[in-house]
């Protein structure tokens, strides 16, 4: 389990020192999720301790939530200053999540089924 937590916050980390050290509006933790996807896929596949542990953290997933939360209450007179770009943001990260959430989920599914037409 501790070598996932170092894995995960090690990316993290990563993320966090390129998005700071570059000044880039992107948030290091999205940074780090994408080195380590990018690890995963060089490595094609997934570290038998990642296997194991993550879907044991992946319970406890709500508590990720806490720190997006005390940042929307933070940034509170900023983004209330601005109800119409939020609402737009709001909607428009909705709909593209849900757009790629189907695109991949379609493709899982041709590519289960012609590994399943294969003999």
């Amino acid at each position: 389990m501790i070598e996932t937590f170092l894995w995960l916050l090690g990316y993290q980390f990563a993320g966090e020192l390129l998005a700071r050290s570059l000044g880039w509006p992107i948030p290091g933790a999205v940074l780090g999720m994408l080195f380590l996807f990018l690890t995963l896929c060089v490595r094609k596949g997934i570290p038998d301790t990642l296997r194991h542990n993550v879907p044991r953290l992946m319970t406890h997933m709500s508590l990720l939530f806490i720190p997006a939360g005390a940042g929307i209450l933070a940034f509170w007179p900023l983004l209330a200053e601005r109800p119409l770009a939020m609402a737009a943001v709001l909607l428009l990260s909705t709909l593209s999540t849900l757009l790629i959430s189907a695109l991949t989920l379609t493709l899982l599914l041709r590519r289960q089924q012609s590994r399943k037409a294969k003999p």
